[in-house]
């Protein structure tokens, strides 16, 4: 397929690399050209602009946006919902509030202008490791993108196929879910970083018991001396807890045990506040949830050996470095 994306970030460029090695024609642009013709030389079709970019691209056009969520999206989608025409698609492959894709899509859909909302999640390793998305939209305008979702996700690869799926749709498996209408994949998203954060944060305050057990308000016989590299790796290996974050945190203990890199200033982007709004919204009970979101409130005054690990995750994952004082 054709696809114009706009945005070249951590993951902009990565999704357009990904799909030109799966032969997918991309049509790029960036505020910064150096990036666009660094993905130039890579096999991509460098446009100035906007305007450029539709221009090069057949009719009906669908086009990427990866951008920061907030006034750069919204005027993004704005401008380009003043020059597409009917048929056409946009896709909003950022961190978007489900609410802004609902309007959005209403907006557009009266110019016959197709919205699709993609939560997408990869990070800086989604160009080998493939993006796991999920998807709000129309189902045609859904089916009529498959070409590019199936090339930019990860597969199924070596996960054992889980039991009694039979008859379910088959995309999950290969990392990628319709989610339903717009608005729907942003949501899914919004409650996965929601999770993250509360996994992340278990994480990090029992590597932060494991690193004082030799304080010295503890009783001498009763300090131990533990080694977090070796104690991340081990519960790698069958451990319960084992994951892909368990994994990202035994490589930073391993390169720096200390993780003096790092302060401990952890940020948030926006979606764990969104989960805990939308579990307000619905009375539901979010007790992880939002103690995981406050305590990386909390982080930006007080710093901890368990924010450090915090810290290194986020940088892992996600290449989130910490603000600068």
């Amino acid at each position: 397929m054709e696809l114009g994306v706009i945005g070249l970030g951590r993951m902009g460029a990565g999704i357009s690399r990904r799909l030109m090695r799966d032969g997918h024609r991309c049509i790029v642009y960036d505020q910064a050209a150096a990036t666009v013709q660094q993905l130039a030389g890579d096999g991509a079709l460098a446009a100035t602009g906007l305007s450029d970019m539709l221009a090069r691209l057949a009719k009906p056009r669908t086009v990427w946006v990866m951008l920061p969520a907030g006034k750069i999206t919204e005027d993004t989608i704005t401008a380009l919902g003043d020059m597409l025409e009917s048929g056409d698609i946009v896709i909003d492959g950022g961190n978007s509030f489900y609410k802004d894709d609902i309007r959005r899509a209403k907006t557009l859909r009266e110019k016959g202008i197709v919205y699709v909302d993609i939560g997408t999640s990869g990070g800086i390793w989604g160009l080998e490791r493939g993006f796991c998305m999920m998807i709000g939209g129309e189902p045609d305008a859904v089916a009529h993108i498959d070409p590019i979702l199936r090339a930019l996700a990860p597969g199924a690869g070596s996960i054992d196929r889980t039991p009694n799926r039979d008859g379910r749709d088959p995309r999950v498996e290969q990392g990628y879910l319709h989610c339903g209408p717009a608005g729907s994949g942003h949501f899914v998203k919004m409650v996965h970083n929601g999770i993250e954060y509360g996994i992340m944060q278990a994480y990090a305050e029992g590597f932060d018991i494991l690193k004082n057990k030799d304080s010295h308000e503890l009783p001498e016989d009763q300090r131990f001396t533990l080694d977090m590299a070796d104690i991340a790796e081990v519960w790698r290996r069958g451990s319960v807890v084992s994951s892909w974050l368990l994994d990202l945190t035994s490589q930073a203990l391993a390169e720096n045990v200390s993780l003096s890199n790092f302060t401990g200033d952890v940020s948030d982007s926006g979606e764990g506040r969104w989960t805990i709004e939308a579990a307000i919204e619905e009375a539901v009970a979010v007790p992880v949830l939002s103690t995981s979101l406050f305590a990386r409130f909390r982080s930006r005054q007080v710093h901890t050996f368990g924010e450090k690990v915090l810290s290194a995750m986020r940088f892992k994952f996600g290449g989130h470095t910490e603000p600068k004082a």
